[in-house]
């Protein structure tokens, strides 16, 4: 199982926070190279649906292995994230969760909630995500390469204009 952090990580929100500034510090002192999205980057706020979509976008094209995202409460950025294919965004509240999304669910995207993370919580969530890789468990294998199939049966055919 590979558990090596990737180099390059997106972090993006709607809203610039201490708990944003505090998460991208912890990510650079384990050795990312962080790029900032949305109200990181612009310092103003931002919709939550295009700061998810712009980063999903990025992690689907390889420019990063994996990403954060925030809202206030994380569930809105992590389902507009979902809507692009490949993406497996998953709001975690505490590290268990977070350690479940990477082992079985393979997440390639971490979303927190802004109101309901604190730091310690945070660190916490980053500590588990970071230190899980997805599982080589036949079942395990089976069952993402069975969301990847329903991901595909599932998808709205490109609409047509007239």
């Amino acid at each position: 199982m590979n558990t090596s952090p990737p180099r390059k990580i997106a972090v993006g929100s709607d809203m610039h926070t201490h708990l944003t500034e505090v998460v991208v510090a912890e990510l650079q002192a384990r050795g990312f190279e962080v790029e900032l999205y949305g109200a990181l980057k612009s310092k103003q706020t931002v919709p939550w649906p295009g700061v998810a979509v712009e980063v999903a976008e990025k992690v689907r094209d390889g420019l990063y292995d994996q990403a954060v995202l925030f809202c206030w409460t994380g569930t809105g950025i992590s389902i507009a994230a979902n809507k692009v294919k490949g993406i497996r965004a998953a709001l975690c509240q505490d590290a268990e969760t977070a350690k479940g999304a990477r082992l079985w669910n393979d997440a390639n995207i971490l979303a927190m909630s802004l109101r309901a993370t604190s730091e310690h919580i945070a660190k916490e969530i980053l500590h588990a995500w970071f230190s899980h890789g997805p599982s080589t468990d036949a079942e395990d294998v089976a069952c993402l390469r069975q969301l990847e199939s329903l991901e595909e049966q599932h998808r709205r055919p490109a609409s047509k204009s007239s």
